[in-house]
Protein backbone atom coordinates (compact mmCIF):
# COMPACT_ATOMS: atom_id res chain seq x y z
CA UNK A 1 0.00 0.00 0.00
CA UNK A 2 1.08 4.03 -0.93
CA UNK A 3 0.44 6.62 1.41
CA UNK A 4 -2.86 8.11 -0.94
CA UNK A 5 -4.18 4.39 -0.94
CA UNK A 6 -3.47 4.29 2.32
CA UNK A 7 -4.91 7.70 3.02
CA UNK A 8 -8.15 6.28 1.86
CA UNK A 9 -8.14 3.43 3.86
CA UNK A 10 -8.02 5.77 7.10
CA UNK A 11 -11.27 7.24 5.95
CA UNK A 12 -13.17 3.76 6.19
CA UNK A 13 -11.27 3.06 9.20
CA UNK A 14 -12.17 6.22 11.20
CA UNK A 15 -15.87 6.37 9.70
CA UNK A 16 -16.96 2.97 10.75
CA UNK A 17 -14.71 3.52 14.37
CA UNK A 18 -17.06 6.93 14.16
CA UNK A 19 -19.97 4.91 13.66
CA UNK A 20 -19.63 2.20 16.62
CA UNK A 21 -20.07 -0.48 13.61
CA UNK A 22 -17.66 -3.21 14.94
CA UNK A 23 -17.81 -5.11 11.96
CA UNK A 24 -17.47 -2.65 9.44
CA UNK A 25 -13.94 -1.64 12.15
CA UNK A 26 -13.21 -5.49 12.34
CA UNK A 27 -13.45 -5.81 8.18
CA UNK A 28 -10.15 -3.38 8.28
CA UNK A 29 -8.16 -6.01 9.82
CA UNK A 30 -6.59 -9.87 8.71
CA UNK A 31 -8.13 -12.46 9.90
CA UNK A 32 -6.25 -13.09 12.87
CA UNK A 33 -5.16 -9.07 13.40
CA UNK A 34 -4.39 -7.21 16.48
CA UNK A 35 -5.63 -4.35 18.26
CA UNK A 36 -3.60 -3.13 20.46
CA UNK A 37 -6.08 -0.46 23.31
CA UNK A 38 -4.25 0.71 26.13
CA UNK A 39 -7.72 1.19 28.20
CA UNK A 40 -9.92 -2.52 26.62
CA UNK A 41 -6.45 -4.70 26.31
CA UNK A 42 -5.56 -6.53 23.12
CA UNK A 43 -8.51 -8.35 20.70
CA UNK A 44 -7.45 -10.53 18.05
CA UNK A 45 -9.68 -11.71 15.43
CA UNK A 46 -12.37 -9.90 13.54
CA UNK A 47 -15.13 -10.90 16.23
CA UNK A 48 -13.04 -9.58 19.54
CA UNK A 49 -12.38 -6.11 17.48
CA UNK A 50 -15.67 -5.86 16.60
CA UNK A 51 -16.96 -6.48 20.01
CA UNK A 52 -14.45 -4.24 21.44
CA UNK A 53 -15.33 -1.54 19.44
CA UNK A 54 -19.23 -1.89 19.72
CA UNK A 55 -19.60 -3.00 22.87
CA UNK A 56 -17.11 -1.36 24.85
CA UNK A 57 -15.40 1.35 23.10
CA UNK A 58 -18.39 2.64 21.65
CA UNK A 59 -20.72 1.95 24.58
CA UNK A 60 -18.19 4.00 26.73
CA UNK A 61 -17.17 7.17 23.90
CA UNK A 62 -21.09 8.05 23.26
CA UNK A 63 -23.00 9.13 19.99
CA UNK A 64 -20.57 11.87 19.52
CA UNK A 65 -17.21 10.10 19.24
CA UNK A 66 -15.20 11.39 16.62
CA UNK A 67 -11.37 10.12 15.37
CA UNK A 68 -9.78 11.93 12.48
CA UNK A 69 -6.02 10.73 11.13
CA UNK A 70 -3.31 13.25 10.08
CA UNK A 71 -0.33 12.99 8.01
CA UNK A 72 -0.47 9.56 7.14
CA UNK A 73 2.75 7.97 5.68
CA UNK A 74 2.97 4.28 4.07
CA UNK A 75 5.43 2.45 2.89
CA UNK A 76 3.95 -1.04 1.66
CA UNK A 77 3.07 -2.54 4.88
CA UNK A 78 3.41 0.08 7.92
CA UNK A 79 1.69 2.92 7.97
CA UNK A 80 1.91 5.47 10.55
CA UNK A 81 -0.96 8.69 10.99
CA UNK A 82 -1.17 11.39 14.02
CA UNK A 83 -5.00 11.74 15.23
CA UNK A 84 -7.31 13.69 17.32
CA UNK A 85 -10.42 11.99 19.17
CA UNK A 86 -12.93 13.44 21.22
CA UNK A 87 -15.88 12.25 22.73
CA UNK A 88 -18.24 12.60 26.09
CA UNK A 89 -17.88 10.55 28.38
CA UNK A 90 -21.18 8.12 28.95
CA UNK A 91 -19.54 6.10 31.52
CA UNK A 92 -21.67 6.88 35.02
CA UNK A 93 -18.71 8.29 36.99
CA UNK A 94 -17.65 10.44 34.64
CA UNK A 95 -21.00 11.08 32.29
CA UNK A 96 -20.82 14.70 30.26
CA UNK A 97 -17.25 14.81 30.73
CA UNK A 98 -15.64 15.90 27.17
CA UNK A 99 -12.35 14.38 26.32
CA UNK A 100 -10.01 15.50 23.94
CA UNK A 101 -7.02 12.81 22.96
CA UNK A 102 -4.26 13.06 20.18
CA UNK A 103 -2.13 10.16 19.50
CA UNK A 104 0.52 8.57 17.36
CA UNK A 105 -1.04 4.99 15.37
CA UNK A 106 1.01 2.50 14.00
CA UNK A 107 -0.41 0.25 11.62
CA UNK A 108 1.25 -2.97 10.17
CA UNK A 109 -0.30 -4.21 7.52
CA UNK A 110 -0.61 -7.26 5.25
CA UNK A 111 -2.29 -7.68 1.76
CA UNK A 112 -4.33 -4.50 2.50
CA UNK A 113 -5.60 -5.17 5.28
CA UNK A 114 -4.70 -4.30 9.18
CA UNK A 115 -2.50 -7.20 11.07
CA UNK A 116 -1.40 -5.18 14.25
CA UNK A 117 -2.56 -2.17 15.28
CA UNK A 118 -0.96 -0.21 18.18
CA UNK A 119 -1.08 3.37 19.36
CA UNK A 120 0.71 5.99 21.84
CA UNK A 121 -1.56 8.24 23.54
CA UNK A 122 -1.31 10.41 27.23
CA UNK A 123 -4.00 8.14 28.70
CA UNK A 124 -3.35 10.20 31.79
CA UNK A 125 -4.40 13.90 29.74
CA UNK A 126 -7.86 12.32 28.87
CA UNK A 127 -8.23 10.87 32.33
CA UNK A 128 -7.27 14.40 34.05
CA UNK A 129 -10.29 15.90 31.44
CA UNK A 130 -12.80 13.07 33.02
CA UNK A 131 -11.76 14.27 36.20
CA UNK A 132 -10.39 10.95 37.97
CA UNK A 133 -9.25 11.36 40.84
CA UNK A 134 -4.81 11.56 41.59
CA UNK A 135 -4.87 8.62 43.23
CA UNK A 136 -6.28 6.61 40.87
CA UNK A 137 -4.72 8.04 37.60
CA UNK A 138 -1.31 7.03 39.42
CA UNK A 139 -2.39 3.98 40.06
CA UNK A 140 -3.67 3.45 36.38
CA UNK A 141 0.04 5.23 34.97
CA UNK A 142 1.73 2.62 36.86
CA UNK A 143 0.06 0.36 35.27
CA UNK A 144 0.42 1.39 31.79
CA UNK A 145 4.08 2.00 32.61
CA UNK A 146 4.64 -2.03 33.63
CA UNK A 147 2.77 -2.83 30.36
CA UNK A 148 5.50 -0.79 28.55
CA UNK A 149 8.64 -2.78 30.03
CA UNK A 150 7.21 -5.77 30.03
CA UNK A 151 6.52 -5.20 26.34
CA UNK A 152 8.80 -8.02 24.00
CA UNK A 153 9.96 -4.61 22.28
CA UNK A 154 10.71 -3.02 25.30
CA UNK A 155 12.45 -5.90 26.73
CA UNK A 156 14.60 -5.97 23.37
CA UNK A 157 15.50 -2.31 23.63
CA UNK A 158 16.20 -2.50 26.81
CA UNK A 159 19.16 -5.60 26.36
CA UNK A 160 20.58 -3.36 23.75
CA UNK A 161 24.19 -1.43 24.77
CA UNK A 162 23.42 2.32 23.73
CA UNK A 163 24.43 3.43 20.43
CA UNK A 164 23.14 -0.22 19.40
CA UNK A 165 20.31 -0.34 16.79
CA UNK A 166 18.51 -3.36 16.30
CA UNK A 167 19.00 -2.93 12.51
CA UNK A 168 22.82 -3.49 12.58
CA UNK A 169 23.65 0.11 12.41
Amino acid sequence: MNTPEFREFLKRFSSAAEAGDGEAFAACFTEDGIYHDYVYGNHQGRAEIAHMMSDQFHRDAGEDYRWEMFDPICDGNLAYAWSLSSFTSTVPEFAGKRVVIDGMSRFELRDGLISDYRESVNGGVAMAQLGVQPERLAKVCAKWGRMLIEQPETKEYLARSKGSWKDGT
